[in-house]
């Protein structure tokens, strides 16, 4: 695996490549490697020649009082995981390399960020379309590699990816948990050993819902209100927000009619955490 820091060294890589007409995957990622970094590169190295991995704690992306400074960051630990799944090149430019001095270019998806994570991080999500695009224009991957726990975040880059027509697959990856439900997060670092045992009323407010609605119950407020009822007995967990949406648009939904997406977002203690799960009706 090589190691590039600038832009000209991974492209003049790259060019190598596609000299011998090999398939690009591009896996973007802010470090702290786990299980589900893990299973996007190998389904990357699965479907691609060349595996690039990005590394990139991407500063506009943090809001105002978030965790840019506290982000975990083990370089070796992982560059040495990139390697074992066999990633061909991890890409860990600096700031300036991404952001040169006088930066001012930024994109936005307007619709798709309004609601869920959006109403409550305003500018995260302009940060992510922004550097995504800029990462997908160094490497100029065939396929790019997105987990469905970030399941806004996946809608916006595919929706940013059709409407500025960049040619790229956007490939998504189910939600990767650990044995008791929970989804794997660099933020489950933060957790203390009990804030980690109150952490599972997210999932467990998700599995709720869901048989609520396998028991034909298709109203959203008493799915909300399955999620709401599981919080209610968890004094270390405070719900930031649950909704149904439509797995599309992410327009929020009375009655689950169509493919839909359950969201919840959740305090414990001082860390933020997201999960979703699919509603079929």
């Amino acid at each position: 695996m090589r190691i590039t820091r600038t832009i000209a060294e991974t492209r003049a890589i790259l060019h190598d490549e596609r000299a011998l007409h090999h398939t690009i995957g591009l896996v973007p990622t802010m470090g702290a490697f786990h299980e589900g970094h893990l299973s996007l590169m190998r389904q990357a190295r699965s479907d691609c020649d060349c595996v690039v991995v990005s590394l990139f704690v991407n500063p506009t992306q943090f809001v105002p009082g978030e965790d840019l400074e506290r982000y975990p960051r083990d370089f070796d630990r992982d560059a040495d995981l990139a390697e074992q799944v066999g990633a061909n090149v991890l890409f860990a430019p600096a700031a300036e390399e991404v952001y040169p001095e006088g930066y001012q270019t930024y994109v936005e998806v307007e619709e798709l960020t309004k609601g869920l994570c959006g109403r409550f991080r305003p500018g995260h999500f302009r940060g992510v379309t922004t550097v995504v695009l800029k990462l997908l224009n160094m490497v100029n991957p065939h396929k790019a590699y997105f987990g469905e726990k970030d399941y806004q975040q996946l809608k916006v880059i595919e929706r940013m990816a059709r409407d500025l027509n960049l040619g790229v697959e956007i490939v998504a990856m189910p939600i990767v948990r650990e044995p008791d439900g929970l989804a794997i997060s660099s933020r489950n670092d933060y957790l203390s050993p009990q804030e980690r045992g109150a952490a599972l009323v997210v999932p467990r407010s998700l599995t709720e819902a869901q048989k609520v609605l396998q028991s034909g119950q298709r109203a959203a407020a008493a799915l909300r209100q399955a999620v709401e009822a599981c919080f209610a007995g968890e004094g270390m967990a405070r719900l930031q927000y649950v909704e149904v949406v439509d797995a599309e648009t992410l327009e929020p939904l009375e009655v689950v009619e169509r493919p839909a997406r359950l969201a919840v977002a959740a305090l414990v203690g001082q860390t933020r955490l997201i999960d979703n799960c699919p509603l079929r009706p």
